[in-house]
């Protein structure tokens, strides 16, 4: 079983990253390439095996997308596919927010998700997203998920795309995990990392 790996990123197809550790090429898929060939990474991996198509590796920048990605995996009827899309279109911290709170519009906005799937997200997780909550510290309490869905909203007004959006999402939870920073300051972080990938 493979949990993690560090290697260089050789080569980048929309969101397949080929990653060369020690004359190996790993072929992974994540969430979104917000990653750049030579870049060094250290990603942890979840191993998916499909009865027709064998083993796929899905890699991920921080331990909440991938406990996001399993949560939505083991909702019966949704694969890694639509996971992913989760991950790249709303983001793992928005995705619990929407789940906590009962939001389906916002599941339903992510292409693959209708009405009727985003209630069946609901129903079949709101439970073990509150037993994420409780559990995982990193995450945060429900107040950072409200300030970080908020931040998502300042920046979807701000025409910012899903996929910028997520990325700054990822970036303001690896960086600024608890609840200690204010609003405005998140908000400002946000956009100064959206303004360096310009």
């Amino acid at each position: 079983m493979i949990n993690s790996i560090s290697g260089t990123v050789q080569e980048i197809n929309e969101n397949q990253l080929t990653i060369e550790v020690n004359g190996i090429g790993y072929g992974l898929q994540v969430p979104q390439s917000v990653f750049a060939i030579g870049q060094q990474v250290n990603l942890l991996v979840h191993m998916h095996w499909n009865q027709e198509n064998g083993p796929a590796l899905f890699g991920f920048s921080n331990s909440l997308e991938k406990s996001v990605f399993l949560l939505i995996t083991s909702c019966s009827g949704l694969g890694p596919k639509l996971a992913m899309a989760v991950l790249a279109q709303l983001g793992a911290a928005e995705f619990l927010e929407a789940v906590q709170s009962g939001n389906d519009d916002a599941l339903s906005d992510v292409s693959g998700i209708g009405a009727k799937k985003a209630e069946q997200i609901i129903v079949q997780l709101k439970h073990k997203v509150a037993k994420l909550l409780e559990s995982s510290a990193h995450i945060g309490s429900s107040a950072t998920l409200e300030k970080r869905h908020e931040i998502s909203q300042v920046l979807k007004s701000l025409n910012y795309s899903r996929q910028e959006i997520s990325a700054a999402m990822n970036h303001i939870n690896d960086n600024y995990p608890g609840t200690q920073v204010a609003f405005d300051q998140l908000v400002r972080h946000a956009l100064a990392f959206l303004a360096k990938r310009n």
